[in-house]
């Protein structure tokens, strides 16, 4: 959901289709890279773990991991679900501020 609402603020932002599409490599790329999904969160240094809390797709994959590996139950996973839902109802309000209808 979080990223889904990333996708419509980022909608609001461009202009055109392939300034869309260049604005998701400025934010998926470092995603997916300080996001512990490429390399191990904890071995990061602290300025790329402090970075990588920023992005949703991070609190998603300690909760795909405790879910799938561990089978942790709602109390492992309440703290990144939790964070996702912030995530996903700031993304909301931002992009709602700044939707404007065009006719086109």
């Amino acid at each position: 959901m979080a990223l889904l609402v990333l996708g419509y603020l980022i909608s609001t932002a461009a202009r055109t289709q392939m300034q869309a599409m260049q604005l998701t490599f400025f934010f998926f790329l470092p995603s997916i890279m300080l996001s512990g999904f490429m390399f191990p969160f904890r071995g990061m240094p602290g300025w790329a773990r402090a970075l990588g809390e920023i992005f949703p797709l991070t609190h998603f994959l300690r909760f795909i991991r405790a879910v799938m590996l561990k089978g942790a139950g709602y109390e492992a996973v309440a703290q990144p679900l939790a964070a996702l839902a912030l995530f996903a109802i700031t993304l909301m309000l931002v992009a709602l501020l700044r939707f404007r209808q065009t006719l086109d």
